[in-house]
């Protein structure tokens, strides 16, 4: 799973989300979806926005993390 390290970074950057949404041109109700969801499903092109507004690669900007394994009787 992979997982988007959005909001560590803005804060590190010193970026609020409206100051973010407005130098990356993305949406202010995405960059909130995935501050709430950091799993959520982005576009490359949305996480290349998001990346050069922060200063940082794609790369430093996910990383993935190993999915849940399924509780006994859910699927």
């Amino acid at each position: 799973m992979i997982y988007i390290r959005l909001k560590e970074i803005a804060q590190e950057k010193g970026f609020s989300q409206g100051k973010l949404s407005r130098a990356s041109d993305v949406d202010d109700n995405t960059i909130k979806r995935i501050y709430r969801n950091p799993t959520a499903t982005v576009t490359t092109e949305t996480l290349s926005k998001l990346a050069k507004a922060l200063g940082v690669s794609v790369h430093e900007l996910i990383t993935e993390v190993p999915d849940e394994p399924a509780v006994e009787g859910q699927r």
